[in-house]
């Protein structure tokens, strides 16, 4: 089950007792009430907190998104390893949950006497440079492991695909001739004797007997035949007609050792690489959840202010529960609180209203009282 963190603000003038004991006896043993502070934020205009809360909601999305990302990309750098990837999912060096329960705000990074305008571009900046961050490393990583890949695929594919360099023996080869040329082909173990019988005469001046049976493996034998170098496309292009494989092939001194160099060389920097992304990942995590849950503050502050109004009163809390549960808790707090809703409360919701709430805006699960929930990847 997915842990889910439920943030809420309710009016105190809507709460029968003190403090978050009305919220704590709603949600039972469904979930655990904290305390969630929020700083008293710079409030401008009317006009510019609508604004401000249309931003912060797209901005959260953003935010989402890229825990995602980073989600995944930790996924793939520990091959979905849970156990790893719950190690590195730790923000300032506490599991997530803990810091999200214990969440308060960083008056340093983020003055909460700046107006909200600024922070939420500072905010939204510092996103970028995460996304940016993890996603470069990460593709850097790729690329140095799709490298090797296709290097090791060389080396240990079948015949058809794996390097001939540490394979073709040079003695085999023809070479410095003006005439002749060593053409390389790949047969079908089964079709050897179908090769053997017919390659002289598939295209003209193939050299008679001039085959070598260089190596074999679980499917394919590879075998070297000299032709006339003006024949040769032809030999190749009636070679693939037969279903055998011609592979191009040119001696390079020390070819095979370069190989190995390029393999080993490949290897140190795709585990270089390797913890380089994995130190960006774990660091994006934590930036990005801490980047989202200030823009998540943000939001339920301005959305508090636009729903209960001046002076503020108000309680704010957060509930760390699980996917399974949390809903249980939203319909307890709704059959409580709906009322705050006016005519838009859950008991009003028939199709009329929706219709209404469709016309200006309004999104379709509204709810009553101020509530966001974070459920993490």
């Amino acid at each position: 089950m997915a842990e889910t963190h439920a943030f809420l603000s309710l009016p105190l003038r809507s709460l029968e007792t003190a403090g978050s004991d009305t919220v704590k006896s709603l949600v039972g043993d469904n979930g655990n009430v904290v305390p969630y502070d929020i700083p008293d934020f710079k409030i401008g205009t009317l006009d510019a907190l609508v604004q401000q809360a249309d931003q912060l909601a797209k901005l959260e999305a953003a935010c989402e998104a890229v825990v995602a990302k980073v989600n995944d990309s930790l996924r793939a750098i520990l091959n979905d390893d849970k156990e790893r990837m719950a190690k590195e999912k730790k923000v300032n060096g506490r599991p997530t949950g803990e810091f999200i329960q214990n969440f308060s705000w960083d008056k340093v990074r983020y003055r909460p006497e700046r107006p909200i305008g600024e922070l939420i571009d500072i905010l939204h900046k510092e996103l970028a440079v995460v996304d940016n961050d993890v996603k470069g490393k990460f593709g850097q990583y790729q690329a140095v492991k799709n490298s090797l890949a296709a290097i090791e695929k060389k080396r240990t594919g079948n015949l058809t695909t794996k390097s001939l360099a540490p394979l073709v023996d040079p003695s085999v080869l023809v070479q410095d001739s003006e005439y002749l040329e060593t053409q390389m082909v790949v047969v079908p173990t089964l079709a050897q004797k179908d090769f053997l019988r017919s390659y002289e005469t598939i295209s003209p001046m193939v050299v008679p007997r001039s085959s070598v049976k260089v190596t074999q493996d679980d499917e394919f034998t590879l075998y070297a035949v000299t032709v006339f170098k003006k024949h040769a496309a032809e030999f190749i292009q009636k070679c693939r007609e037969q279903k055998w494989t011609p592979r191009q092939y040119k001696y390079v001194e020390g070819g095979r050792e370069e190989e190995q160099q390029e393999a080993d060389r490949l290897s140190r920097e795709e585990q270089k690489s390797w913890a380089e992304a994995l130190r960006f990942a774990h660091m994006g995590w934590s930036e990005s959840l801490k980047i989202w849950i200030h823009v998540l503050t943000l939001r339920v502050f301005v959305e508090t202010v636009l729903r209960y109004g001046l002076p503020l009163e108000y309680l704010s809390v957060a509930i760390q529960t699980t996917s399974k549960h949390v809903k249980k808790i939203k319909n307890a707090l709704d059959s409580s609180f709906s009322y705050l809703g006016g005519r838009y409360s859950k008991a009003a919701k028939d199709d009329i209203l929706a219709t209404e709430m469709a016309a200006v805006g309004m999104e379709a699960e509204y709810t009553a009282y101020v509530y966001y929930e974070l459920e993490l990847p």
